[in-house]
C-alpha cells in the first residue's frame, strides 16, 4: 500500500527538528497545571486496566510523565529521530517507530491510549481510520485521551527552529472530533477547553482535550 504523503512529510520534518524540539519542550508540563491534572486523572483511570500506549510520543516527555504516575506505558512515533532521543532520555521505557494508521498492537490489548497533540497532523479524511485503529487496540473499558488546538484552520509551516520543514497543523473542533470518535465506537465522557496561556507566547488558540472509552460489554 502506498504511504500517504502526510506521513512522509511529517516524519521527515520531525527528524529534521528533533534535537531542537527536545530542548524547547523538555519542561513544558511544568507550567501547565491543568494538563498535569488531566494526565493524572487519565493515569488513575487506566492504572489497573492494562498497558498504555502514547501514540505520537515524540521525544517521550509525556510518556515519562505518565510512567512517573504509575502507568505501564510505552511510546510510538512516526519519526526515528524523535524516537532516538526518547530512548536516550528515558532508557527505562520502551519506544518504537510506527504509524497511528497501523499500530503494531494486538486487538483489544490496551487499557489506555494517549494521543497528545499528535492527531493535529492527520488530515480530516484520515481521522476516521485513525480513530477506528484506536478502537481496535483498546480493550473494552479502555480509555483514550486526546489533546489538540481548537479551531477550524490548517496552517502549513515551512520552517521550524530555523530549519526547513513541511508540516501541516490542523486545528480541530471538539464537537466534530467527539462525533468521529463516536462513529468509531468510542464514548466521549469528558471534555475540556481552556484559553491560551499568557505565559506561552506560542499559544494563539484555545486548547482542547477529550476523554473517551471503548464501551464494555
Amino acid at each position: 500500500m502506498t504511504e500517504p504523503d502526510f506521513l512522509r512529510t511529517t516524519r521527515t520534518s520531525y527528524d529534521t527538528i528533533a534535537a531542537d524540539y527536545a530542548d524547547r519542550f523538555r519542561d513544558e508540563l511544568a507550567s501547565k497545571p491543568l494538563e498535569r491534572a488531566l494526565l493524572s486523572g487519565f493515569a488513575e483511570l487506566v492504572r489497573d486496566s492494562g498497558p498504555v500506549l502514547d501514540v505520537g510520543c515524540g521525544t517521550g516527555r509525556v510518556t515519562a510523565h505518565l510512567a512517573g504516575l504509575g502507568t505501564a506505558v510505552s511510546g510510538v512515533d512516526l519519526s526515528p529521530g524523535m524516537i532516538e532521543i526518547a530512548r536516550r532520555d528515558h532508557p527505562h521505557l520502551r519506544f518504537d517507530v510506527g504509524s497511528m494508521l497501523e499500530l503494531d498492537v494486538p486487538d483489544g490489548s490496551l487499557g489506555g491510549l494517549l494521543a497528545w497533540y499528535s492527531v493535529i497532523h492527520v488530515p480530516r479524511e484520515q481521522r476516521p481510520r485513525v480513530f477506528a485503529e484506536f478502537h481496535r487496540v483498546l480493550a473494552p473499558g479502555g480509555q483514550v485521551l486526546l489533546g489538540f488546538q481548537v479551531g477550524d484552520e490548517t496552517s502549513h509551516r515551512t520552517e521550524g527552529f530555523g530549519r526547513p520543514i513541511a508540516l501541516d497543523f490542523h486545528r480541530l473542533q471538539p464537537d466534530e472530533i467527539a462525533e468521529m470518535l463516536r462513529r468509531a465506537g468510542l464514548e466521549v465522557h469528558t471534555r475540556m477547553v481552556r484559553e491560551p496561556q499568557d505565559t506561552a507566547a506560542f499559544e494563539v488558540t484555545p486548547q482542547g482535550f477529550l476523554l473517551a472509552r471503548r464501551p464494555a460489554p
